[in-house]
């Protein structure tokens, strides 16, 4: 991995970028937006993350993020996606008037299988591309 994608220092802002497997529009219903929302509430208060700017589109977002001493971008990225993507999962189950559950779940199946992950499905692409923010 080339060194512009490693978290260069975890108090310095970082822009990253996390997307849906597939470029699947998954993101387009605010319930599901909501979701990606209260996870990064959760995280400013409790793990440490300063949310600088964010954006979240159909499938992907966009945040550019620093963390407080004694916490690690690697760890609440990680935390924040698997946390997310077993959640909207969850969502797309359970929500009756999905319209795409089957064609997303198979999606969504079929990333998981072709990795060594024991999840059954894989929501985010495994990177996240941090871009430390130190010139201009």
């Amino acid at each position: 991995m080339s060194s512009k994608y490693k978290i260069v220092d975890d108090q310095i802002p970082h822009f990253v970028t996390s997307t849906v497997v597939g470029w699947v529009d998954a993101l387009s219903r605010e319930m599901y937006k909501e979701i990606i929302c209260k996870s990064l509430r959760y995280c400013i208060d409790n793990k440490g993350l300063l949310l600088h700017a964010w954006v979240i589109m159909p499938n992907h977002f966009y945040l550019i993020v620093s963390c407080q001493s004694g916490n690690t971008l690697q760890g609440i990225m990680r935390d924040l996606k698997k946390y997310t993507s077993r959640q909207i999962v969850k969502a797309i189950t359970e929500h009756d008037h999905e319209t795409r559950r089957e064609w997303m779940l198979n999606m969504f199946r079929y990333a998981a299988s072709a990795n060594t992950s024991t999840e059954e499905y894989q929501f985010w692409q495994h990177d996240y591309h941090p871009i430390a923010l130190i010139d201009p």
